[in-house]
């Protein structure tokens, strides 16, 4: 029995729909992105109870035993992943949802068929779609787990094989629109979501290094037309209009991701097929550098005007942000000038950086995007580059062919020094070498990030 009306199921839906547009608009700056966040979840909880209270569940105890199998695991995974892990997590999360929009269709067809081409077509474009975006999800989170190669994989054919097999799965989904007998719709709906998946992992192994995040845009995308989709299928406005909302936030980004790396999404995606990679990791020869202890990168700093910090992936596996912000303020009292270059792909996805230093309440005035920053790296005294090296890569207007190559970069090779903090010379998520580390301005503190800043923070305070 319903507890809602029909009105009120109605007015609830429309005030969750309205909770998710404002938390899209609050996650576009880091300072709203905490409300915007809570806004979504409290959204979502309200279009949650009110399919509890509006519709005549069959099923109660395995719905409540499946939510709370899936709070068990989610809550515990979002509360511990480090936040350099994130984008791993919205890589699973985002193909999760994918997979389960396909699995509802599925079902929906299969226990309500004869509904119509419409709905048919609906149903196998999602999913279709959405167990793309669950396989290649997966081949994402492999990747940047480093559980496989982060390199473009290809191989002999792959184009042909790709293309063959997504034809195959359009052939199906319009096998399935004929809508034939029951148990031929269960075959097809089977086979067409093994061919999917299949697509899925052809569709991201070519893609590699700095791109990954831009393919999990891309995927987060495909989830929420597949949500899109299946709410048509289910006759579920608010999925409906929830799905859009991810499909269209997510191709805006997708679009801004691809931008920034200078290069188009065809690019991003196919490139590896085209012959040659470009440079790689290194020649093996061994090449000097400009190596400085602690007390040699804090004389730089602190008898600087200008000291530009280009903060990256390597800042946040060592989680120094705190100590980041402590060593910018001892600079501050000392009369100099600290900004932030933050590159829009620093990190492993966009704002990556921006959360970090949030964490360490690093002013938002003093964190410059690129565009603003690269001007004010011409007059800085000292570029500090901590962890950072893709980004900074000059392989990205010199080297044609290189991964990165177009990639917009901070030119931190315009400041009068250049100070690197890595722990190795082992090449950024790109897979190539840095030029820039070779520079005869370029000096090099090796060790973990925290440890570095820690030393350099002590001999500041002793100048």
């Amino acid at each position: 029995m319903n507890v809602l009306p029909a009105q009120l199921t109605a007015l609830a839906y429309l005030v969750a729909a309205v909770c998710f547009i404002l938390a899209l608009k609050g996650l576009s700056s880091p300072a709203s992105a905490r409300r915007g966040n809570l806004i979504g979840a409290g959204g979502a909880v309200l279009a949650v109870l009110v399919a509890f209270l509006s519709e005549s569940l069959q099923h109660l105890g395995p719905i409540l035993v499946a939510i709370a199998i899936g709070s068990a695991l989610g809550v515990p995974a979002a509360r511990r992943v480090a936040m350099t892990q994130m984008p791993q997590l919205v890589a699973l999360f985002n193909g999760v949802g994918g997979g389960a929009a396909a699995l509802v269709a599925a079902l929906e067809l299969t226990e309500r068929h004869g509904n119509g081409a419409a709905a048919a077509a609906a149903g196998g474009f999602t999913v279709l779609v959405g167990a793309v975006s669950f396989s290649g999800s997966c081949v994402t989170f492999a990747k940047l787990q480093e559980l496989m190669t982060t390199r473009p994989v290809t191989f002999p054919g792959g184009p042909v094989v790709f293309g063959g097999a997504l034809l195959a799965a359009l052939a199906l989904a319009v096998g399935i629109v004929v809508q034939p007998a029951g148990g031929v719709l269960v075959l097809l709906l089977v086979a067409l979501a093994l061919v999917a998946l299949f697509v899925g992992v052809l569709f991201v192994l070519p893609v590699g290094g700095a791109d990954v995040p831009i393919v999990i845009s891309l995927l987060n995308a495909f989830t929420g037309l597949t949500v899109a989709a299946s709410g048509y299928v289910l006759g579920n406005t608010l999925l409906l209009v929830a799905g859009t909302l991810v499909g269209a936030s997510g191709t805006i980004l997708t679009r801004l991701m691809a931008a920034a790396m200078g290069r188009s999404l065809t690019s991003t995606l196919f490139g590896a097929f085209k012959a040659g990679t470009g440079a790689v990791a290194g020649t093996g020869e061994e090449r000097p550098v400009r190596s400085g202890s602690a007390e040699d990168v804090a004389i730089l700093l602190g008898y600087a005007r200008k000291v530009v910090i280009v903060p990256g992936y390597g800042l946040a596996v060592a989680q120094a942000q705190h100590t980041l912000r402590e060593l910018a303020e001892l600079l501050e009292a000392r009369g100099v000038e600290v900004l932030y270059g933050i590159h829009p792909v620093a990190g492993r996805m966009p704002g990556h950086m921006n959360v970090l230093l949030a964490e360490a309440n690093v002013p938002y005035e003093v964190l410059k995007e690129m565009e603003e920053v690269n001007p004010e790296l011409k007059t800085a005294d000292v570029a500090l580059v901590v962890g950072a090296n893709d980004v900074v890569n000059p392989a990205a207007k010199s080297t044609p062919g290189a991964p990165i190559y177009g990639m917009p970069i901070l030119e931190v090779g315009e400041a009068q020094q250049v100070v690197f903090l890595k722990r190795s010379m082992r090449p950024g998520f790109a897979g190539i070498e840095n030029e820039l580390l070779y520079d005869p301005k370029t000096m090099l503190l090796f060790g973990d990030a925290k440890a570095s800043l820690t030393a350099v923070v002590s001999a500041v305070k002793t100048l």
